[in-house]
């Protein structure tokens, strides 16, 4: 999906939302967990049918999928399936797998996620430069979503701190020293565009938003952390909403975990649609 279909879908479903596939195994409902052979697929594939009417987007986290052997990445490969021949799509397919390594690696990674897989774009880790992020880049119609600004408690360990945004200017005077999060997305927006790179910025700091939307006006933000990690979605709108409205708003357990009994569909349909006529009362203002 390119980012005019992007826009298109948003403004049709009059909603930026991004269910994140996460699926905790010790939530599941037994009535799933027991009975079929591949759980996790199953799962999704009724969380799916419950939201798909009020998302743009689907994130599953590789991590969920992993954790459980080879069984648990047949689930991953049905998941993606099913999102990309569902007949209310298309939809806009996030693989949250944080990638990145030296670039015959990470060569490997893109094709896993993007090609084999056929993701529209995954989540890539900048630590290692513009070497590991550039495979991403290079797959014709997909995107490399960037970590820069993340809604865990340990972010601040890193990517707060002040740094240059030129790591050779020895000389640089302490009033241009900009927070890291910030320096990786100046540097990051000339390795890609607004039309193949996204940036991970967290819903819990929402006063750091409008600095980087300052920095990348024209780009697309991934914003986690809205609902179980206690984001404010009018909050996030106010600060980094652009004129193509410019984010999705991820929420996982908020959604996919709204109840762990049999009725954990329309417990999920539930939740994503109050997400859903906020955020249509969020477009209609502006």
């Amino acid at each position: 999906m390119n980012k005019q279909e992007l826009i298109q879908t948003i403004r049709e479903k009059k909603s930026f939302l991004c269910v994140g596939l996460d699926p905790d195994m010790e939530l599941i409902p037994p009535a799933i967990k027991n009975d079929y052979k591949h759980p996790l697929f199953e799962f999704n594939r009724i969380i799916i049918d419950a939201t798909i009417d009020l998302a743009v987007a689907f994130k599953p986290n590789v991590a969920f999928y992993e954790s459980q052997g080879s069984q648990g990445w047949e689930s991953l490969e049905k998941t993606i399936a099913y999102l990309n021949s569902h007949p209310k799509g298309p939809v806009f397919t996030i693989a949250d797998a944080k990638r990145a390594d030296i670039g015959n690696s990470s060569r490997q990674y893109a094709q896993t996620f993007l090609e084999n897989l056929d993701f529209d774009a995954t989540t890539v880790n900048p630590y290692m430069g513009h070497d590991s992020v550039k495979p991403f880049l290079d797959i014709p119609g997909k995107w490399a979503i960037i970590l820069a600004l993340t809604s865990n408690p340990g972010a601040s360990d890193f990517q707060t701190m002040d740094c240059h945004p030129d790591s050779t200017d020895m000389e640089a005077r302490t009033d241009d020293l900009l927070p890291l999060h910030q320096a990786v997305v100046k540097k990051c927006i000339t390795w890609g565009s607004p039309e193949n790179t996204m940036f991970v910025l967290g819903a819990t700091r929402p006063e750091s938003l409008a600095a980087v939307r300052k920095i990348a006006p024209e780009h697309f933000f991934l914003i986690p952390g809205v609902g179980a990690q206690g984001g404010n979605l009018q909050e996030v709108a106010a600060q980094c909403m652009n004129h193509e409205v410019g984010m999705l708003l991820n929420s996982s357990r908020g959604i996919i975990h709204a109840s762990r009994d049999d009725d954990f569909d329309i417990r999920a349909s539930e939740a994503a649609s109050r997400l859903q006529q906020q955020m249509d009362k969020i477009l209609d203002s502006a």
